[in-house]
């Protein structure tokens, strides 16, 4: 039932990812937000990833009743959407709010799949998740009639991931207390392995946030753009599938080939902006820069740190939180025809770092 419940969750916690990644830019952009409206809201989500974690290294711990409160919290931020959804203000403090739960959910439970499942098992359960994103783009953009028509959706799936969460706490590895003095975890003696990951997802800003606006503002069409999504997310599933005997090998090298076939991908979409066969192929690198980039991440953190739980807490706030927070308030602030070339650009920063990493 472990890999069952566990598969469950990444579907249904992705299938909300998707939502808000693919069609709540479009949703916003729809009802008047300007385009750094939109940055600025969808950088929120990315921020409270950052700061979250600081509460957990000194002032709070992060146990099953804090992890029961972000689920419940997440349920009733994504109900209080339908009435601040057209009200700027107010669906900026609303989104932070959910923001904040949903971060503790991912980490808390990633500490717990891979703890059990090991490196095999882990891929082909997380590929679920995959699906689940993939399934979300295919199905609402035939069914996305009006604004709330995705909050309908969004609530139905994080529902759903709270029930699944629930059940996967039973199976919480006993493990010794770890510590989280600084002579545990000093997050400064990987600094250029955490500046890699941070440059790493500031080049995802302009992707995760702007992709479906930018393909629809070059001629193509929405459910087409919904398309290219989940064409990038089979590459993924397919990656995670069979990605174990390639995490075998040097992961420094597996990291390093990822980023510089990320840096190229961007470099693809801003030369040729107007070509769907380019789109399809840069989703297809979508395997290297998520698929096999993620996983080889982990267990390469995993190696430099004891304190596995807070280590991952860090990877989610500092890189996906830090630097997807600045990455959408860039891309926001300078959307339009270069909006990918500053991608490739912070893609090619985070391969330097990565050249300055020691083990």
């Amino acid at each position: 039932m472990l890999f069952f419940n566990l598969s469950a969750f990444y579907f249904f916690y992705f299938a909300a990812t998707g939502i808000y990644v693919i069609f709540l830019p479009k949703v916003l952009n729809d009802i008047g937000y300007s385009y750094f409206d939109i940055g600025i809201v969808l950088a929120i989500a990315p921020l409270m990833r950052f700061a979250v974690p600081f509460l957990f290294l000194k002032h709070v711990k992060l146990d099953n009743t804090v992890f029961i409160v972000a689920l419940l919290t997440s349920i009733l931020g994504v109900l209080c959407f339908y009435l601040t959804l057209e009200h700027f203000y107010l669906f900026l403090i609303n989104n932070a709010i959910l923001a904040a739960a949903l971060s503790l959910i991912l980490p808390y439970l990633e500490v717990i799949a891979i703890s059990n499942l090991g490196k095999e098992k882990y891929g082909k359960s997380r590929l679920f998740g995959s699906i689940g994103f993939m399934a979300i783009a295919i199905i609402l953009a035939k069914f996305l009639s009006s604004s709330f028509v995705a909050i309908h959706f969004y609530l139905i799936v994080i529902v759903l991931t709270a029930i699944f969460s629930l059940l996967l706490l039973k199976y919480e590895a006993k493990q010794e207390a770890e510590s989280t003095n600084d002579a545990t975890f000093s997050f400064f003696k990987y600094f250029p392995f955490w500046l890699a990951l941070f440059f790493m997802q500031f080049s995802f800003g302009g992707f995760y946030n702007f992709f479906t606006i930018y393909e629809t503002d070059h001629g193509i069409s929405l459910e087409t753009t919904s398309y290219l999504w989940a064409f990038g997310v089979i590459c993924e599933i397919l990656m995670l599938y069979f990605q174990g005997p390639i995490l075998k090998k040097n992961l420094d090298n597996l990291i390093k080939l990822c980023l510089t076939i990320t840096s190229f991908r961007w470099f693809l979409l801003y030369l040729y902006p107007n070509s769907l066969e380019i789109a399809y192929f840069t989703q297809s690198l979508h395997a290297f820069s998520f698929g096999l980039f993620h996983t080889a991440s982990i267990m390469y953190l995993y190696s430099l740190y004891e304190n596995k739980k807070l280590a991952q807490q860090f990877m989610y706030g500092f890189a996906y939180g830090l630097g997807g927070f600045l990455g959408a308030l860039v891309a926001g602030k300078t959307y339009g025809e270069n909006l990918f070339l500053y991608s490739a650009i912070f893609a090619l920063f985070a391969l330097i770092a990565m050249f300055f990493t020691k083990k």
